[in-house]
C-alpha cells in the first residue's frame, strides 16, 4: 500500500470480528511504533501488548464499556483481538537530557523548572500515528481511546507510577460500526489551519 493511500484510508474503528490476527503482523505494527521519531533518541515510549481475553475484559470494564454499549454502540475493547496500551516514561527524557551531549539544550523553563515542551507526549503521538498507519498498511483496523477514559489501567496491568499511560490502541479485523458523531462536522477547511508566512490578523 502506498503511504498516501494508507493516510487517506485510515480511520478509527471501534468494532472487530473474531478473526485471529497473525502475531507476526502485530509484531511488525508494534515495531513500527518503536521506530518513530524520539527526542534526543530518548526512546521513552513503552507498550503493554494484551492478547489475554480475561485481561482484555478487565480493561474494557475499567474503560466503562458497559456504559458505551448502553448508548447503542457495539462492544469495542472487548471485541478487539489485540489491545496495545501505549505509555511513556518521562524519566527516560530527563536522563537523556542530563548527559553531556544534551545537557546544554534548553528544554526546561528557567522560572518553573518544567519542560517547555514535554517531548514524551510528542514522541507518544508520533508512535501512535506510526502504529495506526502500520495497521492500515497491514490490512487491519485500529482505534484509539485516550487515557482520560481508560480507568485505572495501572492496577490491571501493574504499570508503575513513573510511567504515564497515553491510551489504548485496539487492533483487529474491523466490522462496520456506528460512526462517531465527531465525523459529522467534517474536516475543517485547509485555510483555517495552514497560514502562509505568518499568523493572519
Amino acid at each position: 500500500m502506498e503511504f498516501r493511500e494508507a493516510l487517506t484510508s485510515r480511520r478509527m474503528v471501534r468494532s472487530y470480528s473474531d478473526a485471529p490476527v497473525d502475531p507476526v503482523v502485530i509484531d511488525r505494527i508494534v515495531d513500527a511504533g518503536l521506530r518513530s521519531p524520539s527526542a534526543g533518541f530518548s526512546q521513552g515510549v513503552r507498550c503493554v501488548l494484551v492478547t489475554d481475553t480475561s485481561v482484555q475484559s478487565q480493561i474494557a470494564s475499567e474503560a466503562g464499556e458497559d456504559t458505551y454499549v448502553g448508548r447503542g454502540f457495539e462492544p469495542w475493547l472487548s471485541s478487539a483481538p489485540v489491545l496495545l496500551v501505549l505509555c511513556v516514561e518521562p524519566d527516560a527524557y530527563a536522563d537523556r537530557y542530563s548527559v553531556a551531549d544534551k545537557a546544554a539544550s534548553t528544554v526546561e523553563d528557567p522560572a518553573t523548572g518544567e519542560w517547555i515542551v514535554p517531548y514524551w507526549w510528542v514522541d507518544a503521538g508520533a508512535s501512535l500515528m506510526a502504529i495506526l498507519l502500520s495497521a492500515t498498511d497491514e490490512g487491519l483496523a485500529a482505534g484509539f481511546l485516550g487515557a482520560h477514559a481508560c480507568g485505572d489501567l495501572r492496577s490491571v496491568l501493574g504499570i508503575p507510577r513513573r510511567v504515564e499511560v497515553v491510551g489504548i490502541v485496539s487492533l483487529g479485523h474491523g466490522r462496520k460500526d456506528r460512526p462517531s458523531s465527531s465525523i459529522a462536522q467534517g474536516r475543517r477547511e485547509r485555510t483555517d489551519m495552514v497560514f502562509q508566512d505568518r499568523w493572519p490578523g
